[in-house]
């Protein structure tokens, strides 16, 4: 990443993401959260990072918040495993969501990481996740 590409990191109240930020931060970047719940957050904010509301799951909270405004890289580290659905599903349809909303708004990279592997088959984006039925 170039020092000055603006970042956007999900799951920053998470263990790697929390992480992350620290040293995204020490290394000078400037940073944008977005959370599903902004307000466990508002201790993060400084002159380098910022804290915005967004859910993937909600596909036009992603589009009319501005989430993805001056965004080069954005890290995803969201996942659904409290869902009371079907997690897998759910997790693909946030997946979806931010990939189409960022690459609609320009954001050049996205960094994924995913919690619904089982280690056995890979599938394509337009097949079924394993477990979706």
């Amino acid at each position: 990443m170039l020092p000055n590409s603006k970042i956007l990191l999900t799951g920053a109240t998470g263990y790697i993401g929390g992480r992350l930020l620290r040293v995204l931060k020490q290394k000078g970047y400037h940073v944008r959260c977005m959370a599903r719940r902004p307000e466990a957050l508002k201790y993060l904010i400084d002159e380098r990072t910022e804290i915005v509301y967004g859910d993937p799951l909600k596909r036009e909270s992603l589009e009319s918040t501005g989430v993805f405004n001056d965004i080069d890289v954005a890290f995803y580290f969201v996942h659904s495993l409290g869902s009371k659905e079907n997690f897998l599903v759910q997790d693909r349809l946030a997946a979806q969501n931010f990939s189409e909303v960022a690459k609609a708004n320009g954001v050049k990279r996205i960094i994924y990481l995913g919690g619904g592997g089982s280690g056995r088959k890979t599938f394509r984006s337009s097949e079924e996740p394993p477990g979706s039925r």
